[in-house]
């Protein structure tokens, strides 16, 4: 399964390091929606990815509404993270699908409203205490894509670490 990340307008450097790390090791596709809040070649970006980015798929967009003309959600298998989604995100079966794209807004905001209500069966959350606002987005990035990878028994990836491969 190709799973596609889609970063909209993120603003924190580090967090989009962590998640540019987390795709390539996971192989899936990052995509930076523009404006972002830093600046590419950012000093934090590049350390929280470490030495992953040649390792990494990334496609920039101008906007959403270019990312959204190219990918268009109805033709696609896509999913919308946010805290008001009703749906869960562990209860959608990614099993049988070929390409996965997850949709996650900027650390501030998240994404559009307006989006949201238009693909209302489309968003997904990770539950979580009332009383707080969100997950930190890395974070959140990597439990949505570690459900799907699972959902595909982890297709493509490591089954036995290197350590045990001499037993």
């Amino acid at each position: 399964m190709k799973i596609n990340v889609v970063m909209v307008e993120p603003e924190i450097p580090q967090n989009t390091g962590n998640i540019a790390r987390t795709c390539a090791a996971i192989g899936a596709k990052l995509h930076l929606v523009y404006p972002l809040g830093f600046l590419i070649d950012d000093k934090y970006l590049k350390r929280a990815g470490l030495d992953y980015w040649d390792k990494l798929e990334i496609e920039k967009h101008d906007s959403l509404e270019k990312f959204l003309e190219k990918y268009n959600p109805e033709d696609n298998n896509m999913f919308f993270a946010s805290t008001k989604s009703k749906q869960c995100y562990s209860d959608v079966d990614y099993s049988g699908m070929d390409e996965v794209f997850v949709l996650f807004g900027k650390e501030t905001k998240g994404l559009p409203e307006n989006l949201l209500k238009k693909y209302m069966n489309k968003d997904i959350r990770i539950p979580m205490r009332d009383s707080l606002r969100s997950l930190n987005l890395s974070n959140s990035v990597a439990i949505i894509v570690y459900e799907i990878l699972r959902q595909s028994n982890f297709d493509g990836l490591r089954e036995v670490s290197e350590y045990f491969e001499n037993d």
